[in-house]
């Protein structure tokens, strides 16, 4: 489901619009032709996933599923940029924490720079890639106030095509 939704629509024969959706029903016949042992899938699986999906990693609205984050795919995600909260965190090596705070956070393989809504979901976050993250804290208020949209995409990530490195500060003992 995330391959296809974040990656690569068009190896399932997907339209994905540029919001990022694609009609649920074609998402499920994709996936019972392609992968026979999906034949019993059917849009309520779907529906299942999205409830239960612990960081709400996927939306499914009015016929049509997407994934709200984590994509290589040029998109215009339409999402929530209202009630953001003061601080989000951003984990990173060592090495690279003093470029970010001098140059600002870009996307790096995704499309869109990946924030967390605490320093603990950073952290996890961070480990997956790095062994010993050190967390970033980012000023988010300061961040809009100077034009950068940040929206929320799942329950803890937010999303934004940049954070210029005047927001950022390296939080104490982060490891």
């Amino acid at each position: 489901m995330a391959g296809v939704l974040r990656h690569f629509p068009d190896k399932f024969d997907l339209e994905m619009d540029k919001q990022g959706w694609v009609e649920a029903s074609e998402f499920v016949e994709a996936i019972k032709t392609q992968r026979r042992n999906f034949h019993y899938l059917e849009t309520r699986h779907l529906q299942a996933v999205v409830e239960t999906d612990p960081k709400g990693r996927y939306q499914l609205e009015n016929g049509r599923l997407r994934a709200t984050y984590a994509h290589t795919l040029d998109l215009e995600l339409d999402l929530p940029t209202d009630k953001n909260p003061e601080h989000l965190y951003f984990a990173c090596s060592k090495e690279d924490a003093e470029e970010y705070l001098n140059h600002g956070l870009y996307p790096g393989d995704r499309n869109m720079v990946h924030l967390s809504s605490t320093r603990l979901n950073a952290l996890e976050a961070g480990r997956h890639i790095i062994g010993k993250p050190i967390v970033l804290l980012v000023d988010v208020k300061t961040a809009e106030e100077s034009g950068n949209e940040i929206m929320k995409a799942g329950t803890t990530v937010y999303l934004s095509k940049e954070i210029s490195g005047d927001f950022l500060k390296k939080l104490p003992d982060s490891t």
